[in-house]
């Protein structure tokens, strides 16, 4: 296959749900950022549903759920809520669905821990060691002093508390969902042991973020572990799965539209970043930080907005290089790593 097919064209209206196979349905919920939007997948298990992801906590899509809930999925409970991974904007209502209904939580086992210890860190102010290394970074210097002064993102202002006690999936697990058995791979890169299902009686897969069509999903470096070098994990992750995926897959990914050509967009993915590591060698001639090769990554110019994640990838392009032994990184004066080829 040599293009990406989109059998639906036009996505559901937030709050509204399709069905897009037997016992599959989806349903798509507001973001408030860029990215505006987050798919839901509600599976029929005849007595009750399973949901994959829940979005993201606000009392907007509080309401949605509630409107769901009265509408087409009542006369049956909520028994399951599954996490693809642990970011934000997956599991906010994750907890909810626990408290409120009685529902199970499955997740991997780090996806579980990092998305309830975060949920439980709150913070009033950036601690010293963030600045630090928003600092060594090279983040751009009146947003560097914007941060020291402002109440930082706290996972607990979009995500419910999340309870004690969860089931665990694993590499290698087969899991029913929906009338149909499921094989669950985990994989690196945008999350940590990132969850993805893979239909064993038809086409399907659910991708949470791990494969998107039109946009890539972010990859990041952050202050829990600075030398961290998530671009090796995705980039492995990417050229593991295309061991599985066949070009009739259909793909229900966490963004975006559902689409046929996994096997394509697994190597437009791995091309997409080599591409970026390629300008970045060639941009390193000199000594840069990761806010000045910004530009060398993304081939434009990155908005206010977006420059936080931007900043973040630009970084894992340069530990990928850095951790491969391609350029050399030093301490400057101004307190920010710079990083030059070798």
């Amino acid at each position: 296959m040599t293009t990406i097919r989109y059998p639906w064209e036009t996505p559901p209206e937030n709050g509204e749900m399709i069905e897009i196979a037997e016992g599959v349905h989806w349903l798509r919920l507001p973001l408030p950022m860029k990215l505006d939007h987050v798919n839901i997948y509600v599976l029929d298990d005849g007595d009750g549903w399973t949901l994959i992801d829940t979005g993201m906590k606000s009392r907007r899509v509080q309401a949605m759920w509630q409107a769901v809930l009265d509408g087409p999925l009542r006369g049956k409970p909520v028994k399951r809520v599954v996490a693809t991974h642990h970011h934000p904007d997956h599991i906010g209502f994750h907890g909810w669905f626990v408290e409120e209904f009685g529902a199970e939580y499955v997740s991997t086992q780090v996806a579980y821990l990092m998305g309830r210890m975060l949920t439980m860190d709150i913070q009033e102010r950036y601690t010293e060691g963030q600045i630090e290394f928003y600092r060594r970074a090279g983040m751009r210097a009146d947003l560097l002093a914007a941060r020291q002064d402002e109440r930082p993102f706290n996972f607990s202002d979009i995500v419910h508390p999340i309870p004690i006690g969860f089931t665990r999936i694993e590499e290698g697990d087969v899991i029913e969902m929906g009338g149909r058995s499921w094989d669950v791979r985990v994989d690196h890169g945008h999350a940590p042991d990132h969850a993805t299902f893979w239909s064993r009686d038809d086409n399907l897969v659910l991708c949470g973020d791990q494969v998107i069509a039109s946009i890539s999903s972010n990859i990041g470096v952050y202050p829990t572990e600075p030398d961290a070098n998530p671009l090796a994990d995705w980039l492995d992750s990417c050229a593991r799965l295309q061991n599985f995926a066949r070009a009739d897959h259909l793909a229900l990914p966490g963004h975006k539209l559902p689409f046929v050509g996994m096997p394509l967009r697994l190597r437009q993915l791995e091309e997409n970043h080599h591409g970026a590591l390629t300008r970045l060698r060639a941009d390193l001639k000199t000594p840069k930080t990761a806010g000045e090769v910004m530009m060398a990554v993304f081939k434009r110019q990155i908005g206010d907005g977006e420059y936080g994640l931007g900043l973040v990838e630009a970084l894992a392009h340069c530990n990928y290089l850095w951790h491969a032994g391609e350029v050399t990184r030093s301490l400057h004066q101004d307190g920010a790593y710079r990083w030059v080829m070798n």
